[in-house]
């Protein structure tokens, strides 16, 4: 179950730097065993680079990917990944299909991209800090 996001934090937060975001994202999602990406009736929404490289959007909460819900995005949902679904099938998927990661892009696109494996090794080392 997701934590109850304020008006003060959500806009907060959402003003940060994009590695501040990022560093949010990696507590939250520890703390909470919860990431959040957009998806509609034909699945999984995917961004595109300039480059064509693929990425997976995600977020620490389903408020926050909400809000980058328009445009193209528009007929999308936030739905919720389990932290463990992530890390056993999501993060082999994505490096099997060479993808990348965009980590808590904002209504305005800032964010942080980074490789699964980076993510991954962010995640495990927050996790075992709350472990420990």
């Amino acid at each position: 179950m997701t934590w109850k996001l304020n008006d003060q934090e959500f806009n907060s937060v959402l003003s940060l730097p994009s590695q501040d975001r990022y560093e949010y994202f990696v507590k939250r999602v520890a703390d909470w065993q919860e990431i959040w990406s957009l998806a509609n009736v034909e699945g999984w929404v995917l961004y595109g680079d300039k480059s064509g490289q693929e990425l997976v959007p995600v977020w620490p909460h389903p408020r926050f990917a909400e809000a980058c819900a328009q445009g193209e995005w528009s007929d999308c949902e936030p739905r919720l990944i389990e932290l463990d679904e992530w890390l056993d099938q999501w993060t082999p998927g994505m490096i099997e299909d060479k993808r990348l990661v965009v980590v808590f892009p904002t209504p305005d696109m800032r964010s942080t991209v980074v490789t699964p494996e980076r993510l991954e090794a962010d995640l495990r080392a927050e996790l075992s800090l709350i472990e420990d």
